[in-house]
């Protein structure tokens, strides 16, 4: 029950009602520069296709919020368009609209495609041409990277289309550069953009591994929560080296987990791939520390934190064969409010590198692997993370005491009701424990006018 966690709930408050993710797409250049009549429709798309993805885009400083919006919605309509099993009448017709994307959305400013994908991003593709307007306007330096990202991401996933994915990828290769073509090159896109806007160093364009290792992570992460829904739908991607060695039948073989050697050797699989996800974690983190720019640190660290976060869920957990495994709203609201400076965030990875060993165990085949990433994590996090940790376990101890002493009980159903009155001197008391440090980040203000 949520209200057991009190942490959470007030990280909720804060989130939703003190310290919220302010939009910035309403500020003037941005009103000077683009359509507003097609940028609404920009922004009104984002939430519906992306609503956990849009609110870190619109916290992003006005010279890059747009940048990143239409790359975002670009590579949505091109995802679209590899997604639907059902709308070419071949796999040549599909990888022909793939392959000349870029030449066609990217430069055709009436271009639309219609009949294509389902709800939201169906209606994106049919009125692509408002997206279009929008990308128009961008610098050329955007437009030119987004185009080049689009163009290669294209040619990846015309790669895959023809290949049957019914029992997954073939090997950790083919994992990977599947992971690569569809998340890796996001991170690319998103250093150049970053490094273009001048908000963070020009140096971060040439991070390849580190941008590219920072998509996968996030992909990996999708890939093994989604195993059932991947696998029903017939395009799997746990690669068949790894699940081969512990199924004594097809792929489906995980989804038996009445039967005890069933249940156990999926769980030895499962902890094995999130092993592989957990060993790009130094170079997330590695990345993470090389920003400057406070809301694009808070834009990279958040998707971060909660793929720690959702890999920390399924570590050892039958559920991701039966089901969907999802991290509690609390929570998701504690992290992103944590995810603000490289300490919260070394505090996260800290605390759930160490609850993923303490969950490992010795019959596992990847036991000592898992327990040598996670102690390498702890040792990458925990000189940064050991200074606050009794702040936010005073902080913690305090607000659960004050909400306690504050709450009042309805004669009906003794339920806790917690007043506005209670919440302040929770606030009063967070801040006299929480002592604030010298951040190394900047604003877009600070960067850009120095």
């Amino acid at each position: 029950m949520q209200l057991t966690r009190l942490d959470e709930v007030w990280s909720a408050i804060t989130f939703f009602y003190i310290s919220p993710l302010r939009s910035n797409l309403h500020t003037s250049h941005i009103k000077m520069t683009f359509n507003a009549s097609d940028l609404e429709f920009c922004d009104e798309i984002l939430g519906k296709v992306s609503r956990s993805f849009a609110a870190v885009i619109r916290q992003l400083p006005p010279t890059l919020l747009v940048d990143v919006l239409v790359f975002y919605l670009v590579l949505r309509a091109l995802d679209t368009i590899e997604d639907d099993m059902t709308a070419f009448a071949s796999n040549d017709e599909k990888v022909q609209h793939l392959r000349n994307f870029h030449e066609t959305a990217l430069k055709d400013s009436n271009w639309c495609l219609d009949g294509v994908g389902e709800g939201d991003e169906r209606r994106l593709l049919q009125q692509f041409r408002r997206c279009h307007s929008i990308y128009a306007a961008l610098s050329p330096d955007a437009k030119n990277i987004i185009a080049d990202i689009t163009k290669r991401m294209a040619e990846g996933m015309a790669e895959f289309v023809d290949k049957d994915m019914g029992q997954g990828t073939v090997d950790m290769q083919e994992y990977g550069r599947y992971c690569h073509f569809v998340a890796g090159l996001v991170g690319e896109g998103l250093s150049r953009l970053f490094s273009a806007s001048k908000l963070e160093h020009a140096s971060l364009a040439n991070e390849l591994q580190l941008s590219d290792n920072m998509g996968k992570f996030l992909q990996k992460t999708n890939i093994i929560r989604d195993y059932l829904e991947d696998y029903e739908d017939g395009r799997a991607y746990w690669p068949q080296t790894v699940w081969k060695k512990y199924s004594k039948g097809d792929l489906g073989y995980f989804k038996q987990q009445r039967l005890a050697p069933n249940k156990a050797a999926s769980l030895h699989c499962l902890n094995e791939l999130v092993t592989d996800a957990l060993e790009l974690v130094p170079d997330c983190l590695k990345y993470l520390s090389s920003l400057q720019c406070r809301e694009v640190f808070r834009f990279c660290a958040i998707p971060q934190v909660m793929a720690i976060a959702t890999l920390e869920k399924c570590y050892n957990n039958p559920d991701v064969f039966t089901g969907v495994v999802k991290i509690r709203k609390g929570l998701t609201c504690k992290l992103i409010n944590q995810a603000t400076e490289l300490e919260g965030v070394h505090e996260i990875f800290y605390g759930f590198a160490l609850s993923i060993a303490r969950k490992s165990d010795p019959i596992d085949r990847s036991y000592e692997r898992t327990l040598a990433i996670c102690t390498k994590i702890v040792g990458l996090t925990k000189p940064s993370c050991s200074g606050i940790s009794l702040q936010r376990y005073l902080w913690s101890a305090a607000s659960v005491g004050a909400v306690a002493a504050a709450a009042m009980f309805s004669p009906q159903g003794k339920k806790m009701i917690i007043t506005l009155g209670t919440l302040f001197p929770i606030l009063l008391t967070r801040n006299m424990f929480i002592v604030a440090k010298g951040s190394l980040l900047k604003s877009a203000d600070e960067i850009l006018n120095n």
